[in-house]
């Protein structure tokens, strides 16, 4: 099958704690884009933080406020999208997000996200007797999912300039391949 895409944007995903806000508001920066984080549009809509929303109305209820999320990020243009950590782990999401963004996952051990979201308590699905096994689990669960970005990156040692380059690389030339695929072929 074969996917139309117009990349006009550049997507953020992960686990929790890889990086994705950190490194998006830098990227956006840089190419002048507009930063946006899911996770920021939907605390805002409802007026309610992402752990309040898990409380009162559930993961599936989530959940769907991102799929909703997704329908209009069709419509971006020139945005840097941080995605909330299983957005692309659920449904036909990151099919749906490949339609008009380079998908890039970035990555770390359990032992590097634990280690930098330890103390945060605004994390729902951490509020277990075991965070480490959570994240451990959670992370082997998502990784197929992860894996179908256009891109992954290690995050564990590498420096926020060093991931931002080979992005920023890599989402030119997936721009240009993007060009070169939905121009319209010249008649003879």
């Amino acid at each position: 099958m074969f996917l139309e895409r117009n990349i006009n944007n550049l997507a953020l995903t992960g686990f929790m704690g890889v990086g994705k806000s950190t490194v998006g508001r830098h990227l956006a920066d840089y190419l002048s884009f507009q930063f946006k984080d899911t996770d920021e549009i939907i605390e805002e809509r409802n007026k309610s933080t992402i752990s309040e929303i898990f409380d009162s109305r559930g993961e599936s209820y989530f959940r769907a406020l991102e799929k909703k999320l997704i329908e209009e990020m069709l419509g971006w243009n020139q945005c840097v999208i941080s995605t909330g950590g299983g957005l692309v782990a659920f449904d036909d999401n990151m099919l749906q997000l490949k339609k008009s963004a380079f998908v890039v996952c970035l990555w770390a051990k359990p032992e590097t996200i634990f280690n930098r979201i330890k103390r945060q308590s605004n994390r729902p699905l951490l509020q277990t007797d075991n965070p480490f096994e959570t994240i451990r689990t959670m992370l082997e669960k998502r990784k197929s999912a992860y894996r179908t970005a256009d891109l992954m990156i290690n995050t564990d040692t590498r420096p926020m300039r060093q991931i931002s380059q080979i992005i920023i690389r890599q989402f030119r030339q997936a721009q240009q391949q993007s060009g070169k695929q939905n121009r319209p072929t010249p008649l003879s």
